[in-house]
Parts: structure tokens; sequence; C-alpha cells
């Protein structure tokens, strides 16, 4: 698809999720916020003028240890600092349907990156993914695709966002959890939650609704009763394992695959890491859903059965793929591509159903929602841990994310009407967790 820089300026695809505006001159209005602020801070506390513009150069004692560690390394190896160098200059040569963009520099960001993680929790607005913002053109432009793959940076990646991950679980981050305008109970937010004290665990008496941090808030559970699992009973009915928007159904995927073209098809090596299991799934079936913005965060097993292993698979953080060139949507036009080489984990279930067998829930970390945390009394020593339809196995932190369910072939699945007319559709019908996904025909 082409994207004129100055005719279609207010003509933008839809971002899946609602994790970012629809249109960048929201993201501009935000940024330019945020640069002002941090231009105004350090200006005040370091006595002269701050401008961050593309001459910027980060002093060191301005970064956070853990984010000025991650600068050094892009500073002293040249292989990594070209890519990070023109990854910003690259998009500012030509101009953006919003103009040039505003971070013009990887000093730019680290200092921006730097104010995130120690200062700031999302509000009920629709910038939600604050670094995804600061490195909304940065990850569509080629240098971004080689910067976003090195596997050393994507290490001090996880570091920063970890630091991040510990403000967000602190009671610091509590401030957004209001009811004044922006908070995550006013008046528009409870608009779009209108059954939310019904649903959700929580003590709308309380300070907070009881919530002990933003990431309490986010991970919050649902009330006994909520999600009732489809016909518990029977084992030939599989249930929707997160709160979720069908995106993508494959048949007879392969072993490998070109996950980086157009169609993004599934390659299993990739996906499944090598698994020793991954041969199995060979010529099967992989169903992808995505979480949006307000949707519950946990994920639940879709089947009765054993959890035969479970672990996480280190990956990247911000990459995307090349195809559509510079994604204004980035990464949201990477959604099949990103379960091949994200941060994700992956739980094998040998279901009760012998007409099911093997399966893998497969749950996809996106930019920096990539904390993908697996229930831990699910890996025991004592052997395989037994689950039942509707039990929780594990969650996201700090956003949302995408999930794969992986069958084997001779699986012979019918998927719902409405989990088929949502495939492919941005902004398709919410399918809530344990509701019936599909049916197991012998």
């Amino acid at each position: 698809m082409s994207r004129e820089p100055v005719d279609k300026r207010h003509e933008y695809p839809i971002r899946i999720g609602n994790w970012l505006p629809d249109d960048q001159e929201s993201i501009k209005k935000w940024l330019d916020d945020l640069i002002k602020e941090v231009e105004e801070k350090y200006s005040a506390e370091k006595g002269c003028s701050v401008k961050l513009d593309g001459k910027f150069m980060v002093p060191r004692d301005w970064l956070d240890p853990l984010v000025q560690e991650f600068k050094d390394f892009v500073d002293n190896d040249a292989t990594i600092r070209m890519p990070y160098t023109k990854m910003f200059t690259e998009v500012t040569e030509k101009e953006t349907p919003i103009g040039t963009p505003q971070v013009q520099s990887y000093h730019v960001m680290f200092l921006l990156v730097s104010f995130i993680i120690n200062n700031w929790a999302p509000r009920y607005t629709q910038i939600l993914l604050p670094i995804n913002a600061i490195l909304n053109w940065s990850i569509g432009a080629a240098d971004g695709y080689v910067a976003f793959l090195n596997k050393r940076a994507n290490e001090y990646w996880m570091k920063v966002l970890n630091k991040w991950g510990v403000f967000l679980k602190s009671p610091l981050s509590c401030y957004v959890l209001n009811d004044e305008p922006g908070g995550w109970f006013s008046e528009s937010a409870m608009a779009n939650m209108p059954d939310f004290e019904k649903e959700f665990i929580c003590d709308p008496t309380a300070p907070h609704y009881g919530f002990a941090s933003w990431d309490d808030f986010f991970t919050r559970k649902f009330r006994d009763g909520v999600r009732p699992v489809a016909s518990p009973d029977d084992k030939n009915i599989i249930t929707n394992a997160c709160e979720s928007h069908a995106l993508f159904l494959q048949y007879e995927v392969k072993l490998t695959d070109d996950f980086w073209v157009k169609d993004q098809w599934y390659s299993l090596r990739d996906m499944l890491n090598d698994d020793p299991y991954t041969s199995q799934f060979v010529g099967g079936t992989v169903y992808q859903a995505s979480l949006y913005m307000l949707n519950y965060h946990r994920w639940h097993s879709p089947v009765d059965g054993k959890v035969v292993k479970a672990y996480k698979i280190p990956g990247t953080y911000y990459s995307a793929s090349l195809n559509d060139g510079k994604d204004t949507r980035a990464p949201d036009n990477s959604q099949g591509y990103l379960c091949n080489v994200a941060t994700r984990a992956a739980i094998f279930i040998e279901a009760d159903n012998p007409s099911i067998g093997l399966m893998c829930l497969l749950a996809v970390g996106l930019v920096e929602v990539s904390t993908c945390e697996i229930n831990p009394n699910l890996v025991s020593k004592d052997g395989p841990k037994t689950v039942k339809k509707g039990d929780e196995i594990g969650s996201f932190h700090f956003g949302g994310s995408t999930h794969c369910l992986i069958f084997r072939p001779g699986v012979n699945l019918q998927f719902e009407q409405t989990v088929l007319d949502s495939i492919g559709i941005l902004h398709a019908k919410n399918m809530k967790l344990n509701s019936k996904l599909a049916t197991v025909i012998r």
C-alpha cells in the first residue's frame, strides 16, 4: 500500500487493539508534549537550555544506569551504532505524513526512555505504549529492521523494560488509578468498562479501587462465574484461551517457511524455537488472536490435559516486518511475523482427548508488552501438571499481546462461525475467555 506524505495526511490505517491512536496527529501531539516536559525538566535541573534535536548529545549522568549501559553498548560497537544512528536519520531525511519526526537520534531516544521507565505509567488515553510511540517510524525503517533484530541489543531492551516493570509494579504507579480526566476510573474510561465492578475483583470504596499498582490493575482478575467454561465436561469442545479478537487461521503449516514475506506464513521451527516437539505439528493448524487494551490479560487452558512442558523463549521487542516499507502501524502489520521472532512463552499440553493429543499455547509479547509470565505451579519436578479447561496458566504484564493455539495434523477442527467471520477483520468481535472456540470432529 502506498502512503503519500502530503496528500494522504489524515488517512491512516486502523491500529489493532487501541494501544496507540489510529491517527498520527495524536501521537505527534503526545510526543511533542513529552519532549517539552523532558526539556523543561533537565533545563531546570541542570541549569542550561536543553533542546532535544538531532544535535543533542546526552551527558552520561543524565541517564538511568541501565539505559546508560545500553547506550555504551551502542556507542562502542560500530555494527550496532550504524543502524541505531541511521534508523533515525533515514526517517528524518524524508517527510512522514505528519512532517519530520520529533526523535532524531538515539541520544534523544535514550533520554526519553530513561524518563519513561522511572516516572511514567499509562493513563487512560490512547498512548499506552510510549516507547513504541517514540520509535514509531524507526521500527519501520530498513535500518530499524537491522537494529531491532540484534540479539545483544534485545538483551539490553529486556533489562530496560524490566526496570520499567519495577516502577509499574510499585505504588508510585497508582497516580493514574483515579477518577480524574485521563484516570482509569474516569467517566470516559468507565463508559468503556461499564460492568467493571461486577466483572472484576476490586473495591470501589478503597483508594485506587484496591489495586496496589498499575500492573496489579492491568492483570486484574475476573470475579468467579463471570466467564463460565463452555461445555466443561465435553472434551471435544476447545475453549478460548484468552479474552481476544481473532486474527488469522492457517492450515497445513510448514516446519520452515518464509515468515518475513507479505503473507507472513507461520514457520513452526522458528515459532517453537526448534523444540523437540516441533515435528509433531508439521502440517497442522495455527489459530492466532490479539488482545486489546481493555481485555483481561491472563491465559487459561483451552483443554483438559497435562502440561508436559512450559518455558519462555527470548526474542525481539521492536522488530517488525519490512514488507510494507515504512509502516505507520508498526508493528501492527507484523502480527504473524512476530510469532516467529518476538519474546514469547510456549505451553505444551497433552490433551485428555486423544483426538487432540499434544497441542501448544504460544503467548507472544509485543513491543514493550513482552513480559510473559507462566504460572510457576505448571513447571514441576514431580512430573506433568494436570489442568482443566478454564484453569489459569499464565499472564501478560504491562500491556496486551497476541497468542496462538497450535494443533497437530489430523486434528479435525470446526471453528465457531463467529470466529471464522472475524478472521482478518480489524476491530473484530471480542471473543470471551472460556467461550466455545472450536469443536473436534471425530
